[in-house]
């Protein structure tokens, strides 16, 4: 008879949790849906503008849109598990759903597991993005832009006509040798209202640097017409560099940000790699322990969103209060990780401190389930009543 019950028993306790699990995951991928799409409009509608702009085509758009996605989700995740766990804990709490689990035997730390197996589910998700996806989308993008941008400096070089990459700016080119050397060429830049400067040359090239493309002029004359006063100064010159990277729409390819480099160079980096960031080897360190506590934070958000609503028990009301005081408790910690991380760049001795807003959200969780382990007399007396009421529904079916 007790291993009977006890099978019962442990049946309805699997179902629970892939029932709740079930709910958990569904609710996560509809925040996390509505979420993304409400960011990446944001930053799409800039993108399409400066695409657009420079004459690319809609698949480009599409290329560009897609490689921004993944930093975009990092960003999401801890919301939306927060929402999810929220939302499926009220709900079960409304429909009375919990209470029937607490009064038989499922305590706050057992009825957890679920929410914790899903936590541990997005922090997996979160390590593949942080430490694969979202450098290899960014360095992608960086190298895309930088295509782009070089097919808009070939478009700017068109032989035997007058061309205006941007307002005030005036480009001729009589002839484009094979060798790619521009012959008898004319730059009028009149962005300057102050002063306008006119540049003749029997031959440039483009030259692309890191900083960006320079066009290099030979044997010519430099122009320079003041307008207050009407004066114009002249200077040859044997060779001239004119920076034309002002002249493009959207960045230039060179150095590597943070977001592009992966994590193992982040903990070990290299003095190249100090000197292509311009970053402390404690802010690279921090930035990779960094993508290790986003993951870790994942769990605690949804933790909290189970944990601050659990410990309120039944309410025919709804646990709006205690919502309110879980999006306060998650908005602390946020601003916490946020100062360690500050903190933890500035000195190599202190990057534990990054882990410590995690740290903080799992005592904080512990805490208030043990709050929650500690009925109320209310709540002793709805157990009991529910239990009897429970008790005769065999006893109904018998009769």
């Amino acid at each position: 008879m007790t291993h009977n019950m006890l099978g019962f028993t442990g049946g309805i306790v699997a179902r629970f949790d892939r029932y709740m699990l079930s709910q958990l995951i569904l609710l996560f991928g509809f925040y996390g849906l509505v979420l993304v799409l409400l960011f990446w409009v944001n930053r799409a509608v800039r993108l399409f503008d400066q695409l657009i702009a420079n004459g690319q085509t809609a698949m480009v758009f599409l290329e560009f849109s897609a490689m921004i996605v993944p930093g975009v989700i990092v960003f999401i995740i801890p919301i939306a598990s927060f929402a999810a766990a929220v939302s499926v804990t009220n709900r079960l709490n409304s429909e009375s759903e919990l209470v029937v689990a607490q009064a038989a035997g499922f305590g706050p730390f057992r009825l957890a597991r679920p929410v914790l197996v899903f936590g541990v589910f997005t922090a997996l998700f979160m390590l593949v993005l942080t430490h694969v996806l979202v450098p290899m989308s960014q360095l992608r993008f960086a190298e895309r832009q930088a295509e782009i941008s070089e097919n808009i400096t070939a478009r700017f070089l068109t032989e035997g006509s007058f061309v205006h990459p941007v307002d005030g700016v005036t480009l001729y080119i009589r002839e484009i040798s094979p060798a790619g050397e521009l012959l008898d060429i004319f730059l009028s830049d009149e962005r300057n209202a102050a002063q306008k400067y006119t540049y003749t040359a029997k031959k440039a090239l483009i030259l692309r640097t890191d900083a960006g493309p320079r066009l290099i002029m030979f044997d010519g004359l430099a122009q320079v017409l003041n307008a207050k006063s009407q004066r114009l100064s002249t200077t040859g010159f044997k060779n001239f560099t004119y920076d034309i990277s002002a002249l493009l729409s959207g960045p230039i390819g060179g150095n590597r940000t943070v977001t592009q480099i992966y994590t193992p160079e982040l903990l070990d980096p290299p003095v190249a790699t100090l000197s292509e960031t311009g970053e402390t080897r404690a802010a690279l360190r921090a930035e990779g322990h960094f993508r290790n506590a986003q993951a870790l934070y994942s769990v605690v958000t949804a933790m909290t969103g189970f944990s601050m609503l659990i410990v309120a028990g039944f309410s025919r009301f709804g646990l709006w209060r205690q919502v309110v005081l879980a999006l306060g408790a998650v908005a602390l910690l946020q601003t916490l990780d946020n100062t360690m991380l500050d903190m933890a760049r500035r000195d190599a001795n202190y990057l534990w401190l990054v882990y410590v807003a995690t740290g903080v959200g799992v005592v904080l969780n512990i805490v208030v389930l043990i709050m929650a382990s500690r009925p109320s007399p209310r709540d002793m007396r709805r157990r009991r009543r529910t239990l009897r009421e429970m008790s005769r529904i065999p006893a109904a079916g018998a009769a």
